[in-house]
């Protein structure tokens, strides 16, 4: 099992890659895996209290019985998934530091640079 850190950079605001941002995260860090998920711009929205917008979509997977976002980042923050915020995607994306979920962390690239060091790193 890979002990190498694994950061997921999230950068689209498309349901589908938030999703799987989160499957990912909370699959690795189940298996033991350091984790940390960047998101910034449009993907920002993942990490949003109100996720209301993807309700739709979470109806979608939920009845096809699939954890939806509000589930997955739950599990990926039990887990200890790092969620940062990206300080200038949040101001590109119109959102403030008081709209994010409990536990996220607002940084800049250089921390996820550096909290992923040698490790690998998936872009959705």
């Amino acid at each position: 099992m890979p002990s190498d850190p694994l950061g997921i950079l999230l950068i689209s605001g498309e349901y589908g890659r938030a999703h799987y941002a989160f499957v990912l995260a909370a699959g690795a860090a189940a298996i033991g895996r350091s984790v940390v998920l960047f998101a910034t711009n449009a993907g920002c929205a993942a990490l949003a209290e109100d996720v209301s917008a993807w309700a739709s979509g979470d109806a979608v997977v939920q009845r096809s019985g699939v954890a939806g976002i509000v589930e997955l980042r739950g599990a990926a923050i039990e887990l200890g998934v790092r969620l940062i915020a990206c300080e200038a995607g949040l101001r590109i994306a119109g959102l403030s530091e008081e709209a994010l979920t409990a536990g996220v962390e607002v940084a800049g690239v250089v921390t996820f640079l550096s909290a992923t060091a040698g490790g690998q790193l998936i872009s959705l």
